[in-house]
């Protein structure tokens, strides 16, 4: 059976489980305390982070590879797409949502001046996300896939993070209920994460 090694309130973390809960598998979740990290975590990721996914003799780290492997080890519903070339566009979107979103995500949770900046960053990125959603349910078309899966744990955490979207980002509010929604969301949530939304 798969573990995952899984921060309460960590968005990496929050990506995987769901995936997880998507593809409808038997797992377990480990909950990590992310300040008082357990020795199990420090004896399996030398970097001592979450998500970290146990399988037998394999142990993956960093949440996107977590995610493709697992999507490419139970294929349905399948979240990346099929297409190679389409497949290649989906991993340069993840890479630029780490990049752009996420590195700012660490940056507010690290508090002080610098804060302020990429909370505007975030907003700015989001925003353009924005404009694709006015033409298509999800952001690589009709499909649930692998990208809207890294954005959801964000823009569940707007509120909590301090970024507030202009009137020009309703449709992707709009698309972010439809995320919230689904299923596999909402089982995803831990307690610590349903209290960041009120």
């Amino acid at each position: 059976m798969m573990r995952l090694y899984s921060g309460t309130s960590c968005p990496y973390s929050h990506r995987c489980r769901i995936v997880l809960f998507e593809k409808g598998m038997d797992f377990e979740v480990i909950d990590v305390d992310q300040i008082d990290r357990n020795e199990d975590l420090a004896a399996i990721n030398p970097y001592s982070k979450v998500p970290v996914l146990v399988e037998r003799d394999l142990i993956l780290t960093e949440a996107n590879i977590i995610n493709e492997y697992i999507d490419e080890r139970f294929p349905h519903p399948q979240l990346m797409p099929a297409d190679p070339v389409m497949r290649g566009r989906a991993r340069l979107f993840l890479h630029r949502f780490e990049q752009e979103l996420y590195s700012n995500v660490d940056v507010i949770l690290q508090g002080g001046k610098p804060a302020d900046k990429a909370r505007l960053i975030i907003r700015d990125s989001l925003a353009q996300l924005a404009q694709i959603l006015t033409k298509q349910k999800f952001l690589l078309g009709n499909d649930f896939s692998m990208l809207d899966v890294a954005v959801a744990p964000l823009l569940w955490r707007l509120e909590h993070y301090g970024i507030h979207m202009g009137k020009e980002a309703a449709p992707l509010m709009k698309y972010a209920e439809r995320l919230f929604s689904r299923q596999g969301f909402i089982d995803s949530l831990t307690p610590a994460e349903r209290a960041m939304r009120k």
